[in-house]
């Protein structure tokens, strides 16, 4: 099987967007989907880019891909890539496309003098969690996700005009 990983363009949008969705019907999240296609594109191939895409190709056909972004490491002085999204199409699974993503990305990782590479996983999720343990990643029991989201974002964020003010 002929597998090969190549960085997306702008071109690849509509593909990009495509396995988001199979992706958030996979994690049952479907209806989390908000984005639009050109914002989409503005934050990935725009004169600021958030983040970059890997596509995953089986025989010449794009089959999965991977979404990631630089954050940084205090404690080691260093960036490091955290990998948002990985997704590989059902009938592609098997393939050593999920692998062949993941190797890219490390590499990446060592070519930028990253200190890690990480990315969280649903714990529903056991497929996943054994491939992942197979390739020498192990699981951060300690670490919480924490989020702030939506409407409390913006109430946390006004806070910040009113620190300003207070300080002046």
């Amino acid at each position: 099987m002929t597998v090969s990983i190549r960085t997306a363009t702008r071109e690849d949008l509509p593909l990009i967007a495509e396995l988001i969705r199979a992706l958030a019907e996979y994690e049952k999240l479907a209806h989390e989907v908000r984005f639009s296609e050109d914002v989409l594109g503005q934050k990935l191939f725009g004169t600021r880019p958030y983040a970059e895409v890997i596509i995953g190709e089986v025989h010449g056909v794009a089959q999965g891909f991977a979404l990631f972004f630089h954050n940084f490491s205090t404690f080691e002085g260093k960036p490091g890539i955290y990998l948002e999204d990985l997704f590989v199409k059902p009938e592609a699974r098997g393939a050593g496309l999920g692998k062949a993503l993941l190797a890219r990305l490390a590499a990446l990782a060592v070519e930028r003098d990253c200190a890690r590479l990480e990315w969280s996983v649903l714990d529903w999720n056991e497929p996943a969690i054994g491939f992942y343990k197979s390739l020498g990643a192990r699981i951060m029991d300690e670490w919480t996700v924490m989020r702030v989201d939506g409407a409390a974002l913006e109430q946390l964020g006004a806070e910040a005009g009113k620190t300003a003010q207070n300080v002046a």
